[in-house]
């Protein structure tokens, strides 16, 4: 089955999610731009501008820190441009924030807006994220 720019891009921010939920965290590597140009932004310490290794160092330590994570995306509005695509959206997402030190847990919702810049290169891959809560 052969899968529209729209439906691979989705599929591909599903992905990212996905790896909080299943844990199957080799797959992130996969799917964002490893190269100098990669940038993200977050809603969680530290804000500074983001590379590569550093995103994926942190999006790894958070979804293992997480439990029952689940996540929904909503409004997804994907603008394509030749080989860039723009991606925003609306995030919730809930979990359980694990203190394995302290055996202890604390539940999370947190709603937010997201930003996805892809590029085709040969496949589709994140460029740079912005994450920003909004509760």
């Amino acid at each position: 089955m052969i899968l529209s720019d729209s439906e691979e891009i989705i599929k591909i921010i599903e992905t990212l999610f996905e790896a909080g939920v299943t844990k199957d965290l080799g797959k992130l590597g996969d799917i964002h731009l490893n190269d100098p140009r990669f940038s993200s932004f977050s809603d969680l310490p530290p804000y500074d501008l983001k590379d590569y290794k550093t995103t994926l160092e942190l999006e790894e330590l958070r979804f293992v820190s997480i439990s029952d994570y689940s996540y929904k995306i909503k409004n997804p509005k994907i603008s394509i441009f030749g080989d860039t695509a723009v991606v925003a959206m609306e995030l919730d997402q809930e979990g359980m924030l694990v203190d394995n030190k302290a055996y202890t847990g604390k539940h999370m919702s947190v709603s937010g807006r997201v930003t996805f810049v892809l590029v085709r290169q040969p496949t589709w891959k994140i460029a740079h994220i912005h994450l920003s809560r909004i509760n």
